[in-house]
């Protein structure tokens, strides 16, 4: 079973306009689209959680430290972060910063739980009495729980084995759900709340899996499977890696794809239907989000740039579990 039918709504053949919100970011991910046409997104390098107003000026929310990472809004309206602990950090010529392997001041994955006020408070920093090393992204589900991608940390001649796990946003459960998994990175649900997709950084590739309850995965797809019977609902050729995804309205995962400094856009069969690149190239086009179901409004970061971009969808959005 897919989530959508992919004839249900055709591709066209345009390829979406990006225009320009706001640059100037220190490496940007974690967008969210809130109901006021403010955007909120973390900046890694910076270590906050900041606001971009529709006019593109930025403000401040929380100053979190490490590297927040991705971000969702939970159901008491807070905004959720993955933080990374942080990364070092490499200025590439032509304008381009990227981040590196765990830095000597690494402080640790945790997720936060963080008010639009600034409150800040952890709420996880293990699972099963192993830490976290590296939340990446994160999902909530109508249930009111999260999935969220450990990737771990690259120490350069050692690196983390990643996972998949699943938690409750008042700080009292926490289940690693899938282990072992390469660099899991994106995470997201389709519309219906019947699978969860994976994208694997290193790999370039994206997983599947039934959804049969909080916590609770099962295979799907035939054999052979993947991690914890997952489906390959598509693998990227040459060199192609992975990072952030979000689902629209149609049922496609769009998936953003370094190296290619674009975001892919694959179908619910797995067919991959287009790659929308950012109008200056970057390496590190990482994340895109939706402003909702009654808009065709995406948001993508262009991290090495520090940029954010809004473009005209060329599908409906996705309403997610929970937006503010």
């Amino acid at each position: 079973m897919v989530s959508a039918d992919p004839a249900a709504d055709p591709a066209d053949t345009g390829t979406p306009v990006l225009r320009e919100v706001a640059s100037g970011l220190q490496f940007p991910e974690g967008p969210i689209a809130l109901a006021d046409g403010s955007v909120v997104l973390v900046e890694i390098r910076r270590g906050t959680l900041s606001r971009v107003w529709p006019d593109g000026s930025v403000d401040v929310v929380a100053e979190l430290g490490g590297g927040p990472n991705g971000a969702a809004v939970g159901p008491d309206g807070a905004i959720y972060v993955c933080n990374n602990g942080g990364f070092e950090w490499h200025d590439r010529p032509g304008g381009i910063v990227a981040p590196g392997h765990q830095p000597a001041d690494y402080s640790g994955g945790r997720i936060q739980r963080v008010t639009l006020e600034g409150e800040v408070k952890d709420l996880y920093t293990e699972v099963d009495g192993r830490p976290l090393r590296g939340p990446n992204d994160i999902v909530f589900d109508s249930a009111g729980g999260f999935w969220f991608t450990d990737l771990g940390k690259n120490r350069g001649r050692e690196m983390d084995v990643g996972r998949l796990c699943y938690a409750l946003p008042d700080g009292s459960s926490i289940t690693e759900v899938v282990h072992p998994l390469m660099t899991p990175n994106g995470v997201g649900l389709s519309p219906d709340g019947s699978r969860v997709y994976v994208a694997e950084t290193q790999t370039g590739r994206v997983w599947e899996w039934e959804v049969l309850g909080p916590a609770h995965l099962g295979p799907c797809g035939d054999p052979p499977r993947g991690p914890g019977g997952a489906h390959l609902l598509h693998g990227f050729p040459g060199y192609q890696l992975l990072d952030s995804l979000a689902v629209d309205g149609a049922g496609n995962v769009c998936v953003a794809t370094l190296v290619t400094g674009a975001v892919s856009v694959i179908r619910p069969d797995g067919t991959l239907d287009r790659q929308i690149p950012v109008p200056e190239p970057d390496p590190f086009v990482t994340n895109i989000c939706f402003a909702g179901a009654d808009s065709r409004t995406a948001y993508i970061t262009s991290s090495g740039r520090g940029k954010l971009y809004a473009a005209e969808w060329p599908f409906a959005g996705l309403d997610l579990a929970f937006r503010a």
